[in-house]
């Protein structure tokens, strides 16, 4: 119930507006949200870079319904992927995606509009030397996601999708992806979702996550782990030593701020481990699905409402 009322609020814009307003809030965002700005963002990079870590980078937005905020969007990221070369951070830094922050929303051009902007993100990140990965949204936009993902392919064949391991469609849209050069990162997802097509309970949503994982190790892909559940890192240490793969063809990959001594203990034990790290103004709702994912920050937030200034 806490994570569903979570969910529906991080879509509420009186409650964003509320809690955007909210300034002893500040640090429980800035534990998830490295700034706001590409100035803020690169020394957290290289902080992380010296650390042995690599990272994807986010900026933050979602929903876009006008063709400025597109633009502004896909300008963000380029101006970010030039400042990242310029700091010679682009090695091990690469960057994330949502359509629906690049238009996928905007009517019926809005794929066209989309790909026409993912693809400017990827020409940016091929000129830096890095790479990009599709973030995936709720399930509503899921076939246009690995649509717009097959087209960057064409010229792009580095370019890498997240899928959920709750929608019941993921094992089969692994089997599909589990093919050379494929990039894909495993999460659990974090919308709400119906029960005609995603798993309810953290079981059968841990027991899909193994099922999938399983596929993609077994393929000729590159396997993202994106999960902070002990359990599941060690069912794909043991899944990776199965299928014989080596550091350098899969990786583990966690959210900036969340169990960090063990990302570095990955990375020191030889593991290539990467985080994510968003920025940027519009972090509301991410910050509020990272709430509906860790309840125990929510007594923290709560206190921040009720002395809001």
């Amino acid at each position: 119930m806490l994570r569903t009322g979570l969910l529906a609020a991080s879509r509420s814009p009186q409650l964003r507006s509320l809690v955007e307003h909210t300034p002893l809030a500040q640090p429980l965002v800035t534990r998830f949200v490295a700034g706001t700005g590409v100035n803020e963002v690169l020394p957290t990079v290289a902080d992380l870079r010296a650390d042995g870590l690599t990272v994807t980078l986010d900026h933050l937005g979602e929903d876009t319904l006008d063709l400025a905020a597109v633009e502004a969007t896909v300008s963000a990221y380029e101006d970010l992927l030039a400042a990242l070369a310029a700091a010679d951070l682009a090695d091990g830094a690469e960057v994330s995606v949502k359509l629906s922050a690049v238009g996928q929303f905007l009517g019926d051009d809005g794929e066209r509009i989309a790909l026409d902007g993912a693809r400017r993100v990827c020409q940016a990140a091929s000129a830096a030397g890095t790479t990009v990965t599709l973030d995936m949204e709720d399930h509503t936009t899921t076939d246009s996601t690995l649509g717009i993902l097959a087209e960057l392919r064409r010229d792009f064949p580095w370019v890498g999708v997240a899928l959920q391991a709750y929608l019941r469609r993921t094992e089969a849209d692994c089997a599909a992806l589990a093919t050379a050069g494929s990039r894909v990162r495993l999460c659990k997802g974090a919308y709400a979702e119906p029960e005609s097509v995603a798993f309810q309970s953290k079981d059968e949503v841990d027991r899909s996550y193994v099922r999938c994982l399983r596929v993609l190790m077994a393929g000729a892909g590159y396997p993202m782990i994106a999960s902070h559940d002990p359990r599941l890192i060690a069912i794909a240490d043991s899944l990776a030593a199965k299928n014989g793969r080596s550091a350098g063809d899969h990786e583990f990959q966690m959210l900036h701020g969340v169990r960090p001594d063990e990302q570095r203990r990955l990375a020191a034990s030889g593991a290539t481990m990467r985080v994510y790290v968003p920025y940027g103004h519009d972090w509301y709702g991410y910050f509020m699905r990272r709430l509906a994912e860790r309840p125990a920050n929510v007594g923290f937030f709560l206190r921040s409402l009720a002395t809001r200034s």
